[in-house]
C-alpha cells in the first residue's frame, strides 16, 4: 500500500511558476510508476502529465506540453511537477497518482491505470 501526499498549491498569477510535491509513504517509488492529474470545477478528472519507474519515460497532456515537468527524486520516495507559464485554464485540484508495476518504461495515461492516489492541491491560477 502507497500513501500519497501532494504539496506546492497555491494562488499565483499567469505567467507564474509552481512546483507541486507529491511524497509517498509506505511503499518505495522505486517501484511505481507515477502520474499527475487534475480536476477543475464542473469537469472530469484529466491527465496531465506521467513518468515511468525509472523515470527515463515520460509523457504530457498536449496542453502542459513545453510548460510543465515531471520528474522523480527515489531516494527522497517524491516525485515532482514543475509547472512554469501558468495559464488561468490550469486552475485545478493537482493529484497525483502511483501504480506499483514491473516495467521500468510503463506509464499510464489513463486515471483508471492507477491503484493509489493523493487528496490533491489546489492550484488557481489568477489572469
Amino acid at each position: 500500500q502507497v500513501q500519497l501526499v501532494e504539496s506546492g498549491g497555491g494562488l499565483v498569477q499567469a505567467g507564474g511558476s509552481l512546483r507541486l510535491s507529491c511524497a509517498a509513504s509506505g511503499r518505495t517509488l522505486r517501484t511505481t510508476a507515477m502520474g499527475w492529474f487534475r480536476q477543475a470545477p464542473g469537469k472530469e478528472r484529466e491527465f496531465v502529465a506521467a513518468i515511468s519507474r525509472s523515470g527515463g519515460s515520460t509523457y504530457y497532456a498536449d496542453s502542459v506540453k513545453g510548460r510543465f515537468t515531471i520528474s522523480r527524486d527515489n531516494p527522497k520516495n517524491t516525485v515532482y511537477l514543475q509547472m512554469n507559464s501558468l495559464k488561468p485554464e490550469d486552475t485545478a485540484v493537482y493529484y497525483c497518482a502511483g501504480k506499483a508495476i514491473y516495467s521500468i518504461s510503463w506509464f499510464g495515461v489513463s486515471s483508471t491505470d492507477y491503484d493509489y492516489w493523493g487528496q490533491g492541491t489546489q492550484v488557481t491560477v489568477s489572469s
